[in-house]
């Protein structure tokens, strides 16, 4: 009788890790729908390899994801002390989420300048983080170290 309850018992048990597994990997499945809304970033990190050492950069960004691959932007950028521009300036950018809540950003401008990042979707794509895989400025690739920290803005935000 004790065989048989542990039988049962150890059989329940499985079933209930089985459902368990099936349900977290499917709530970690993620596509471009992901990301969608507003999102406040902090961005921060350093230019690599210029005369006297590394350059210092800083920022925050507003990012609008459309959740179909397409996003606009509006960021204040600071790179060694002083502002890239005089206020925030606005971009267009495409995007891709890989199933597994990795996936690619890029910003392409009129004038050769190319950044790409990096990213992982988590909390339920209520965050994001990035880092630049590739930043090209008059046409030549530049050594960096730039990361951003992306928070989803509250129901608000939420389309």
């Amino acid at each position: 009788m004790k065989a048989l309850f542990y039988r049962g018992m150890l059989t329940a048990a499985a079933a209930c890790l089985s459902i368990g597994s099936a349900s977290f990997a499917q709530a970690q499945l993620c596509s471009d729908a992901s990301l969608q809304g507003k999102y406040g970033q902090s961005i921060a990190g350093e230019f690599l390899g210029a005369p006297g050492g590394a350059v210092p950069q800083n920022g925050v960004a507003m990012t609008d994801f459309d959740g179909h691959g397409g996003l606009t932007q509006v960021d204040y950028v600071v790179i060694g002390g002083s502002p890239t521009g005089p206020g925030f300036q606005s971009e267009t950018g495409t995007y891709s989420v890989n199933s597994d809540c990795t996936g690619t950003l890029t910003f392409e401008y009129s004038d050769g300048t190319q950044i790409t990042l990096q990213f992982v979707v988590v909390n339920h794509g209520n965050e994001f983080r990035t880092v630049v895989s590739k930043l090209v400025l008059g046409g030549k690739v530049q050594s960096v170290n730039i990361a951003s920290v992306g928070v989803r803005l509250g129901d608000a935000g939420r389309r």
